[in-house]
Parts: C-alpha cells; structure tokens; sequence
C-alpha cells in the first residue's frame, strides 16, 4: 500500500463537473486544511473553463494528461458510472488512490476488475455511499446493531420520485444500459445499499421491472428479497411519481421493535417503538432536523473518512469491497427481471 500522506494537503483532483460534483467541491472547501483541489476535468470544453476558472486550478479534456502533469494524491469520479472502472484502473497505473461515486459500476466484472486493479497497485479505492452518514439512518444503524429489534421479521423500503423525460434527455449516457443503469441501480442506489448495510447478508433476489420513458433502463421496479437471517423483505422503485419526488422509506419490523423513517429520503423518523427504551432516543427530533436534503449531508463526513484513511488514521468505511455489497445485489435484480428467475447470492464462488 502506498505510504500515509501525513506532512502535506492531500491533493485531490474533481473527474466529471456535473450534476453530483457540487457535493465534492463543497466538501473540499469545509476540508480547506486537510485537502487542496488541484484540477478538475470534463468532457466538455465550456464546462472545464467554467470550473477552472472558478476555482483558479488547471482544467483538462482527459484524465492521462491530468495524471501526469498535476500528480494527485486522489481523483475523485463524478462521471458517468459505465465510465468509472476504466478511469479507475487508469488511476492506477498512476499510483493514485480512487473515490467513486455510486454505482461503482453497472457491470458486476467491472466492479470486480475496479477492486483487483487497486489491490494490485497498492492504492485504496472509496465508493461514496454518504447517506450512510444521515443521522436518521446511523440512529436505525445503531438500533440494528444493539438488536433492539429482536429477530427482524420483515422489511420494505419505497422509493417514489419523479425523474420527467426532460432529466433523461440532458446527456446521451442517462437512461443507457452501459453507463447509466435504471431506476434501481442510478436512483435508488443507496436504498439498495440500506439492504445489506442494515440487515445483512442476502440470500434470494425477484425483481419485475418497467419501462415508461423514453430510455434503455427500467424507471419502475419492485424486488423481493430474501436474507441469510432468514428475514424477508422487499423494494418497490419507481421515477414516475407526480408531480415531484413524493417518498423514499424504510420501514423494519423485528419481534421487539418497529421502526418507520420516510420523508422523501428517509429523513423524517415517523415511528420509533422498542420493547426496552435508550438514551439516545430522545435524539430523533434532532436527527429529522439534521437530515433534510435528498442527497442528504454526508459527503463531508465521507470526505473526513478518506482523509483519515489516506493519513492512515482510520479503516475505509465503504471500500471497494464494500461498494460490491450493493452491486451485487443490483446485478441480481436485473439477472431476476431479465429471466424470470430467483436468483440466489453470492453471484460467484
């Protein structure tokens, strides 16, 4: 592995400056003394300038030439997710560690290949699942973990937003099987994350998707899912709500607890009942207030993670190993929905 940085910034390089990348900028600049933005690239002429100049940093068209004159510490992919395993093992050859943002990948090998290239040149690589660090979800995270539920019986999340024909039709990429993913694998991704993180290992995936919009990729879905615990649950996914996002919740049923958080993204604790009561459950109120935004607040504290890691500080909290949890899990749906069939995890031996 590559030594800690620890007498220096670590020097941070922004991939693709769409639509999530506002989140990385914002985290750099709460970041100032730990981290320095030393480049930004994108595909587009315009968009490069207007981000280079912004920030007063070189602005690049392609990533080899960013790696080889300005040398980060780190690159942090905020492009289209077809497009991440190859930028990522790219990054590598380099001796450069990698953020990513979510879905790692839309292809489990690629996710795969990601992982293998970093263990190979001795660099880390970080797949953002910042929702993680909503305080609603590290409250239920804790509950689970305390097995304040008891045996969990059953769980169900929703995820009703509204992504119009005019979104999908922003980028040629969106809505495309090979760098985009449909409505489980792009939007709802880091609900499907909530699945594995929350409650463990998966034993058996259904899924039956739709498509209405004018794409490649499903925009409507539900899934069944069957734990190792022996719980059961399920997922209904669907980007046609009218006229805006209407609700993303989870509701977990256990034989001493019953925990609903909904909102429109899982940021508003509607029902919180445990046989035994905690200290900490008098934190609620607080945690709906601190939770409000649909990408909700974490990239800064995902940010904080990585830069303790890379000072070799800390264990990554979503490594690549980590992000495959959830490819997986994804890669299972659509094999299930393609074929028809239960699908049965892991997806190799």
């Amino acid at each position: 592995m590559i030594a800690p940085i620890i007498d220096r910034k670590v020097r941070l390089a922004i991939i693709g400056c769409g639509r999530v990348s506002k989140n990385h900028f914002g985290s750099i600049e709460k970041h100032a003394d730990n981290v320095e933005l030393v480049a930004v690239c994108d595909a587009h002429k315009q968009t490069v300038e207007e981000y280079s100049g912004k920030y007063g940093v070189p602005g690049y068209r392609n990533l080899e030439q960013l790696l080889k004159k300005e040398k980060p510490d780190l690159v942090a992919l905020c492009t289209p997710s077809g497009i991440h395993p190859d930028q990522t093992v790219l990054a590598t050859r380099y001796g450069v560690h990698v953020m990513t943002e979510k879905p790692m990948a839309t292809r489990w090998q690629d996710g795969v290949r990601m992982v293998r290239a970093c263990d190979e040149a001795g660099v880390r690589l970080f797949v953002v699942k910042q929702n993680r660090r909503n305080t609603t979800l590290q409250l239920l995270k804790r509950a689970v973990e305390e097995k304040r539920f008891g045996k969990i019986h059953m769980v169900h999340l929703n995820v009703f937003w509204s992504r119009p024909q005019e979104y999908y039709d922003q980028s040629k990429w969106r809505g495309t099987w090979e760098f985009d993913g449909g409505a489980f694998m792009n939007q709802a991704s880091h609900y499907v994350d909530l699945l594995e993180w929350l409650i463990g290992p998966i034993d058996k995936v259904q899924a039956m998707m739709s498509t209405t919009r004018d794409i490649e990729v499903e925009d409507t879905g539900v899934m069944n899912v069957r734990w190792r615990s022996g719980a059961l649950g399920s997922m209904s996914v669907t980007m046609l709500a009218y006229p805006k996002n209407l609700e993303g919740s989870i509701i977990i049923l256990g034989e001493k607890g019953t925990v609903r958080i909904g909102g429109v993204a899982v940021n508003d604790i509607q029902l919180w009942q445990f046989d035994e009561p905690r200290d900490y459950d008098e934190k609620i109120q607080a945690a709906n207030y601190e939770t409000t935004s649909v990408y909700g607040f974490g990239h800064p504290l995902y940010y904080k993670n990585v830069i303790d890691v890379l000072r070799g500080e800390a264990e990554p909290e979503t490594d690549g190993r980590e992000g495959l949890k959830s490819l997986e899990v994804l890669i299972a749906a659509y094999l299930s929905a393609r074929d028809g069939k239960t699908v049965s995890l892991p997806l190799e031996y």
